[in-house]
C-alpha cells in the first residue's frame, strides 16, 4: 500500500445526516477504494460492505433462500418450501456469499449447517423479515391471516377457516413449518395449530381447539408383521416395542407410558416424512393422529387403532404480546376451552 499505512475502514459525513463509510488506508495516503451510505450513527460496518459495490445486489430473494435453507438444514427441503428448483436456489444462496463476501451455510452430503457469520445474520434477520412483510402487507388490500401448521392440518380448521373469512372479510392463508411452534417464533405465521403442550418456555398463549385419538404405524416388515395383522392395540402393548419418535413436530414420546414401562426409543426423526420411512422401514412402531391414518397412505405401513390411548391435544397458540389483531380476533373465535396462559398446560 502507498505510504506503507493500515489498511480499514473510515466514516466520512455527508450531507443529509448520512455517512459514506470508504476503504481507505489509515495514516497513508489516503487512497479510497470504495464504500457505501450509511445513516449517521450507525453501528459497526456492516459485514456486507466490501468494496465500490457495497451491498448493491442483495435481494429480498437471496436472504428468503438463506433463510429458508438455514431452518431446514436443507437445499432440497428448503427448495420443496419455496416451490423453486434446488440449482436455483443453490446459485441465489451462493449469489448471497459472494455479495458479503462470507460463508453462511457449511455443507456437507448429509446435512447443512450454518456458520458462525449464517448463524448471527439469521439472528437479525429473523424478526425483520416478517415485519418487512407485515408492513407491506399492511398495504396490500384485503387483510390476511397467516395460520401456521406443522405436517398436518386437522380437518376441522377447514370450516372454522371459511367461518373466519365469511366474518371478518379476512383472508386465511396457511403456513407450512416444521418447526415446533410452526414458524411463531420467527415471525412467519400470526398464529399456529399446534398439537402436543407448547414449549414450556416458548412465549405463547393457548387454548384448546380439539382433542383427536391415537393410531399406531406399524411396519409390513417380517419384524413388525404380526402387529401389522392386529385389528385392535392396546396402548400398554406398545412398551414392548421400540418407538419411532418425531422429535421436532411429533406429540407422542416414551414420557407418555408410565415410568416403569416405557417403550424403548428406536430412532429419532427430524419431520413427519422421516419418521414415516422409518416406521416404513421397520426401525419401530409409531404412533400418530388419526387423521394420518385418514389422509396419508404407505405401502410399507399399516395403522392398527389404539385402545385406551391418550389423545392428542390440538392447540391455538399466539405471542404472549404483539400479537396480530386478526390473530387475536381467531384466537377467541376458535377452541373448546378457555386460554391457558403462556406456554400451554
Amino acid at each position: 500500500m502507498p505510504g506503507g499505512g493500515t489498511y480499514g475502514w473510515v466514516r466520512k459525513r455527508s450531507s443529509g445526516g448520512w455517512e459514506h463509510i470508504v476503504d481507505e488506508t489509515v495514516g497513508g495516503t489516503g487512497v479510497t477504494a470504495g464504500g457505501t451510505d450509511v445513516p449517521a450513527g450507525a453501528g459497526s460496518v456492516p459485514a456486507g460492505v466490501r468494496g465500490a459495490d457495497g451491498l448493491d445486489g442483495v435481494e429480498l430473494r437471496h436472504l428468503r433462500a438463506f433463510m429458508a435453507v438455514a431452518e431446514e438444514r436443507s437445499f432440497t427441503h428448503a427448495a420443496d418450501r419455496l416451490r423453486v428448483g434446488q440449482p436455483a436456489l443453490t446459485r441465489t444462496v451462493r449469489a448471497l456469499e459472494e455479495t458479503l463476501a462470507t460463508r453462511l451455510l457449511d455443507r456437507t452430503t448429509r446435512r447443512v449447517e450454518p456458520t458462525e457469520d449464517g448463524r448471527r445474520l439469521y439472528a437479525e434477520l429473523a424478526p425483520l423479515l416478517p415485519r418487512l412483510a407485515a408492513a407491506l402487507r399492511a398495504h396490500g388490500g384485503q387483510p390476511v391471516l397467516r395460520l401456521g401448521f406443522t405436517s398436518l392440518l386437522p380437518g376441522a380448521c377447514a370450516a372454522l377457516n371459511a367461518e373466519f373469512e365469511a366474518a371478518t372479510g379476512a383472508g386465511v392463508r396457511l403456513v407450512r413449518r416444521d418447526t415446533p411452534l410452526a414458524g411463531l417464533d420467527t415471525g412467519e405465521s400470526d398464529i399456529a395449530v399446534l398439537r402436543g403442550d407448547a414449549l414450556p418456555d416458548a412465549d405463547v398463549r393457548t387454548r384448546v381447539l380439539l382433542r383427536e385419538p391415537r393410531v399406531a404405524a406399524v411396519g409390513r416388515s417380517a419384524a413388525a408383521g404380526a402387529l401389522a395383522r392386529r385389528r385392535v392395540l392396546d396402548w400398554a402393548e406398545l412398551a414392548d416395542h421400540p418407538l419411532v419418535v418425531n422429535t421436532v413436530t411429533g406429540s407422542t414420546r416414551p414420557e407418555l407410558w408410565p415410568a416403569d414401562r416405557r417403550p424403548r426409543l428406536a430412532c429419532t426423526a427430524d419431520n413427519f416424512d422421516e419418521w414415516l420411512e422409518a416406521v416404513a422401514a421397520g426401525h419401530g412402531v409409531g404412533v400418530a393422529p388419526q387423521e394420518v391414518a385418514e389422509r396419508h397412505t404407505h405401502p410399507g405401513i399399516r395403522f392398527v387403532r389404539l385402545k385406551n390411548a391418550p389423545p392428542v391435544t390440538v392447540r391455538l397458540a399466539l405471542p404472549t404480546r404483539g400479537a396480530h389483531p386478526l390473530a387475536e380476533r381467531f384466537f377467541g373465535w376458535g377452541g373448546t376451552g378457555g386460554a391457558e396462559g403462556r406456554g400451554g398446560g
